[in-house]
Order: structure tokens, then sequence, then C-alpha cells
């Protein structure tokens, strides 16, 4: 992306994509005056289209931006979100910018209208998690003038700058381990994947790497909402015994992987000689299990200060003008006590 590409929109571009004056395409957009509907239509799709976002500070500042990052996350109930913001406000400390943190619940119509709001202030740049984007999303991202990072996955094309982890890599990693361990007959219990890109990224990593071996996936569930342990717990004691000579079971997050490892125990069944565990995410919880979950850290943490620091350093203009960064993290995969090693 050039700096050209990156120009931030006008009124004049909405004038003449839609072939009407500025002062109606002005009236449209501030939903004042005497507009007709084929008009007004007409110049909401022409805005639509191009990406272009109102500026509720025009006039009011020189610099006509405000010292604000626009931070946009898909929830702050799981706990992955919270690190990413302590990454993130940490970079920003020592600095005049100041995260704002909007809230999409995994839904792409709320990303879009999150997005609007948020780059009406025209803030000094923007971290958004995922690279999976509806076209008007990805519209405004491209013409807003600012700095864009994408967050927590690179297996895509980015808009401008991206920091995160391969999560078909992950996943990959994860069932190289499993296979290596000598398990054959494998489940796969997680998030329901329309909403979910990276875990669905994981699990296409994941039983691709298997089918390579010679493995098929033995049993599968999915699940939306509610509290993950107990749904780790459900899911875990549904699965067995559907499938009760199962002898590994991948979750994809750690804390169905908790629920999951907590029913075992209960049930006083050898982990993980008879059956083995692996989670995703390394969060603090597993640590306190009664015995150590195996895990991949996604670098929550790491991410969110990157992708803060490339913000800083592209209004600061100390890395060139708009020149897009690709940072891949690796994850590190721990055994813990529920994936042997052989």
């Amino acid at each position: 992306m050039t700096s050209q590409d990156n120009r931030p929109l006008t009124l004049r571009d909405v004038s003449e994509a839609s072939g009407v004056s500025e002062m109606t395409v002005s009236r449209v957009l501030r939903n004042r005056g005497d507009v007709s509907d084929t008009t007004r239509s007409r110049v909401l799709a022409a805005a639509k289209t191009l990406g272009y976002v109102p500026n509720k500070i025009a006039g009011a500042l020189a610099s006509q931006r405000v010292n604000l990052v626009a931070v946009i996350i898909p929830s702050m109930s799981n706990m992955v979100f919270p690190e990413v913001m302590t990454g993130i406000s940490e970079a920003l400390d020592e600095t005049e910018l100041q995260p704002v943190v909007g809230v999409t619940g995994y839904r792409p119509e709320k990303e879009e209208k999150v997005l609007y709001e948020m780059l009406s202030w025209r803030p000094s740049g923007v971290i958004i998690a995922g690279m999976e984007h509806s076209d008007a999303a990805r519209a405004m991202l491209r013409a807003s003038g600012i700095p864009v990072v994408e967050i927590m996955d690179t297996d895509g094309t980015a808009i401008d700058s991206v920091v995160g982890i391969s999560h078909r890599r992950a996943g990959s990693q994860m069932a190289k381990a499993i296979i290596k361990a000598g398990y054959r007959r494998i489940a796969f219990l997680g998030t329901k994947m329309p909403l979910d890109h990276r875990a669905r990224k994981r699990f296409e990593g994941f039983t691709e790497t298997l089918a390579k071996a010679g493995i098929e996936i033995e049993d599968r569930e999915f699940y939306s909402g509610g509290s993950a342990l107990k749904k780790g717990r459900e899911m875990t004691r549904d699965v067995l015994a559907r499938s009760p000579d199962l002898d590994f079971i991948y979750y994809s997050n750690d804390l169905i992987g908790a629920g999951g490892l907590l029913y075992l125990t209960e049930q006083g069944i050898d982990i993980p000689g008879q059956v083995g565990l692996a989670g995703f995410n390394g969060v603090d919880l597993i640590k306190g299990l009664p015995r150590e979950l195996a895990t991949m850290d996604s670098c929550r943490q790491e991410i969110g200060r990157r992708a803060a620091e490339l913000i800083v350093a592209r209004a600061a203009g100390t890395d060139g003008p708009g020149v897009p960064s690709r940072i891949v993290l690796e994850p590190t995969l721990t055994y813990g006590d529920t994936l042997r090693r052989l």
C-alpha cells in the first residue's frame, strides 16, 4: 500500500462517484436538508462502496487526528483479549496515544458499525482482530488514511500491516506432536467455526496434517455460548459416550480443555495413558489444574505490544512513509502432563 493509495477520502470523491454536488453529499451524510430518496440512496451507496466515513472533527484540529488508537476485538469475556490489551497499553504508556476499545461479538455487521463510529473520530491508527472482514469494512480501512494493523492471525492477505501467528501452522504442529506420541483415534472439540476463523484455520491445519499421516478425525463437536468449562465437561462426556475408544482429544481452546480434563480426572481415566488432551492459547488458568494441560501459547501480549509499536512508529513517521509490516510470531508447544513424549 502506497501513501497515495492510503489518501483519506473527501466529500469530492463521494460527489464524483454519485454524480451529485458536494453540498448534496454533505446534506445526505449529515441527514439534513431536503434530498430525494433516490439521491440519498445513490450517495449512501457510493459512500459505502468507497469506504468513506464522515469526519466528526473536521475543522476542529489542524492535524485532523486525535491521539486515540482504535482497538477492535471480538470479545472481552474471552481470556485471550485482555492480555492483548495489556500488550497494547504497555506499548502506548510512554506516548501521547491512548487505546479506545470496540467489541464486535464476532459479528461482521457489528464490526462495520463499530469501525464506522471509531473512524469518524479520525484516530491515529487502528488495531483490529482477524483478517476476515466484510467488503464494507475493508473499504473503510483502506480508505481511512491511517495505519491499520490486523492482529492475531497471519493466514491471509493483509489490508496494511499484520502481527500474529499462523493458526494453520499451529494446528499442524499440534497434529505432528500427537502423531509422534502414538495417538491414532482422535477427536476435536471446539467453538463453531463460521464465527471463529482462527479456530477454523487451526482445525484445517490439524486435519490436513492428520490426513497426510493416514488418520481421519474420529469424532467432533462444536458449541457456542455458555460456560466454556461446563461445555468442556459436557462435550467430553458426550464424545466418549459416542466414541469410547478415543485416545486423544484436541480442544480449540484451553478453557473447554480444562473442563474436559476435570471430567476425565473425576472419572478416574488415565491421562495421558488412556486418553491424551491438548488445548490452545496457554492461559494461566491451566497452571492451577490437577494436571497441566498440553497447549500452545498464542503470543497474545507480544502481539498487542508489537502492533501498538507499529502504530506509534507510523504515527511518528520513523519507519518511512506508510510502509506496511508483516510480523509472524512462533507459538511454543507445551506438553504439560496430558500429552506424552516418545
